[in-house]
Order: C-alpha cells, then structure tokens, then sequence
C-alpha cells in the first residue's frame, strides 16, 4: 500500500478505492485528465467527483456538460442513486448545459451557454458560475466538445491553455474529459495536448479477458503524488465506479 504525504492537502475523489492510488486524494487545485475510449466512464468518473463532494463533503461542484442536455444527464444519474437536483436546490451543484442551444434547442436551466460564444466569453461564464455558488471542484465534459462548439479545433491547443491558466486561478480541483483514440498505440487524447496542460491523467480502457471485456484504470500522471504504473479493475455498479487497489488487473 501507497504511503500517504501530508505536505499536500488533498481532495477526496468520492470514488471508492481510487484514493487508495493516490495517497488519499487528489492535491487540491489541481487538473485531471480523464481519458478513455467511448463508454469508458468518463462521465460518470467525473459526475461521481462532484456529486460525492456535495453529498459526503460539503463541498460545493460544477458540472459543464457540452455532450448531453442537463436533464438528460440528472436522469442518467438517477441510476446510481444521486440525486442531483436535490443538491442544485441546497446552491451545492450547479450544471451548465451546454448543449441545448449548439442543436437549437431551448433550455430551462439556470445556467446555459449561449450557441455563440467565443473562447473568452466560454471560459468567463464558466468563472462566474464557479464564483456563483463558491465551488471547489470542476468537471467539464469534453475537451473535443469544447473544440466542436466552439468551432475552432484548429486553436484548441490555445483555448486549453487559458482554461488551464484560469482554472489554477480560482482554486478549483478540476476533472477535464476526452477520447483516448487509440490507448495502446499511446495515443490517448484528441489532439495530443491535453495530456501536457493537466497535472494528472487517468486513462480508463477495456481488456479482453476470457472473450469478455472488463474495466481497467491506469494512472498515466498525478503530480505531487506518488503513485504506481499498474493497471487496476474496476466496474461501474448500481452505486457508481468502485476500483479494486488490492490486486493486478483480473
């Protein structure tokens, strides 16, 4: 087992046995990249952050979701138990739908990007709600719909590098997500950027095993923290990620 520093104050991720990985947390204000290939769990990886960080810590989060409408996500979210909605009614979590208007649709929430901001506007609003209801933790779903919505892939690497200035700036720990193309090629981000602006990044992936895929999460990089190169399980259950320190993978 991973010796715990206490030089570094640490944020509880609310993902059962993951901490164990990490010597007890996240370093409080960093970055993390959560990356992997579609239904990996990167979404609820990130969700799981911020909804345990108001149920069991106080500690109020934000939820940028540029993939899925707001509704859709609290509905998701029901299937583990969390209730969402009960904790954006406390001022403990605020989401940001960031769909809704890209695909002309219109949007009740309290918080909605506008389809046609640029990246300064995108990642001031993203300040303000933070500042609105004084957030500790961050999870913006995904870095290559921030590209798509934005409509400047070709300067992502400019727009990550401000969001990563800004999100040092207030303080928040922060989870990013993106695709992993092709993990065991390496390739595990979109545009090859990501990995270098985030001070940690956590790759969930899929192994085969007896003509059956199960779970795998490797962390790539964390700083500040000691933490080991393997690869460990873990499932999505009925009460969200839960990751198995105690052995290799399967």
């Amino acid at each position: 087992m991973l010796t715990m520093r206490y030089d570094v104050k640490r944020v509880k991720s609310g993902i059962p046995g993951f901490d164990e990985l990490i010597e007890g947390g996240f370093p409080e204000g960093t970055t993390v990249l959560v990356t992997g290939p579609t239904g990996s769990g990167k979404t609820t990886f990130g969700v799981q952050f911020v909804y345990k960080g108001a149920e069991l810590y106080g500690e109020p989060g934000v939820i940028v979701t540029l993939e899925e409408r707001a509704q859709d996500l609290r509905r998701e979210m029901k299937a583990f138990g969390w209730d969402i909605e009960k904790y954006e009614k406390q001022g403990k979590i605020a989401i940001v739908d960031g769909v809704s208007a890209v695909v002309g649709l219109p949007s009740e929430e309290q918080y909605v990007l506008e389809g046609n901001l640029n990246a300064e506007d995108f990642l001031r609003y993203i300040y303000r709600v933070v500042k609105a209801i004084n957030a500790r933790r961050l999870v913006i779903d995904s870095i290559p719909s921030i590209a798509f919505r934005l409509r400047k892939e070709d300067e992502i690497r400019e727009v990550l590098l401000q969001l990563n200035t800004i999100l040092l700036e207030m303080g928040v720990t922060s989870i990013l997500t993106t695709e992993a193309p092709d993990p065991a090629r390496g390739k595990i981000s979109r545009y090859g950027v990501e990995e270098y602006i985030s001070r940690g990044v956590v790759l969930l992936d899929f192994i085969e095993r007896e003509v059956e895929l199960k779970r795998y999460l490797l962390i790539r990089k964390m700083r500040e923290t000691r933490h080991s190169m393997k690869k460990y399980p873990f499932e999505i259950t009925e009460e969200g990620i839960v990751v198995y320190p105690s052995g290799e993978i399967y």
